[in-house]
């Protein structure tokens, strides 16, 4: 990428022009800093910025869901910031278009992968951090979160689907979920399951390759349905 970008990405993210060298810094990485022999990459705002993320999630689920127990906020916390999460959320900033990364590295498709682009949007966060403060920076992200999970607590239900599913049925209606395979086949390399778990009247469906994952397909099925219908 050519670094006459960099003020184009700034003025996407509402950084002053007089800050735009910690962006530089946020977008360099370490392969492009001994590429270039300079004295500085990404690592130290990267740090920063997992702290400032770890706070604005930690106050925004405090707030919005006032009777969350400590632990579910602290796995919604974690959903959030994890590699994954994070990833997309810089790739819903074309982050990876902006990265000061090595030939080699750029070569093997390093500008894409989630783990730097988790790394590179952590940067990012901790120079907007530096450049505007908590406020402006708290803006951003949760206008960024907000595209994708509008309702972070549903990521519970992705967690861990079949454990969530019983927790809430037993709490629910004091049932225990019952599963079933209703069709199963393809070759001994390649099977499929078909699975329908129940749950007081209301019944949901997965597949997958395993008894297993089909199991927590549909697990994950019913809970989607069911937290529409009974906003959990």
């Amino acid at each position: 990428m050519s670094q006459e970008k960099i003020p184009a990405l700034g003025r996407k993210l509402g950084l002053p022009p007089d800050k735009y060298d910690l962006l530089k810094e946020a977008l360099t990485h370490r392969t492009y800093a001994v590429e270039h022999n300079l004295n500085y990459d990404n690592q130290r705002l990267e740090f920063l910025g997992d702290a400032v993320l770890e706070i604005i999630h930690t106050e925004y689920l405090y707030y919005r869901y006032p009777e969350m127990p400590e632990g579910d906020m602290t796995k919604v916390r974690s959903a959030l910031s994890c590699e994954t999460t994070l990833a997309a959320i810089a790739r819903q900033l074309d982050l990876g278009e902006y990265l000061l990364i090595g030939n080699g590295e750029k070569g093997c498709g390093g500008n894409d992968r989630d783990s730097t682009l988790c790394d590179l949007f952590e940067a990012v966060i901790g120079a907007m951090y530096l450049a505007c403060g908590l406020e402006k920076t708290r803006e951003l992200v949760l206008r960024l979160f907000a595209v994708n999970f509008k309702d972070p607590r549903k990521m519970l239900n992705t967690l861990n689907p079949k454990g969530r599913l019983q927790e809430f049925s037993q709490g629910k209606w004091h049932q225990t979920p019952e599963y079933r395979i209703f069709r199963s086949g393809g070759p001994q390399h390649a099977p499929f399951f078909e699975v329908e778990v129940q749950v007081d009247r209301f019944v949901g469906t997965g597949s997958g390759c395993s008894r297993k994952t089909a199991e927590i397909a549909a697990a994950a099925a019913l809970l989607e349905f069911l937290s529409q219908r009974y906003q959990f």
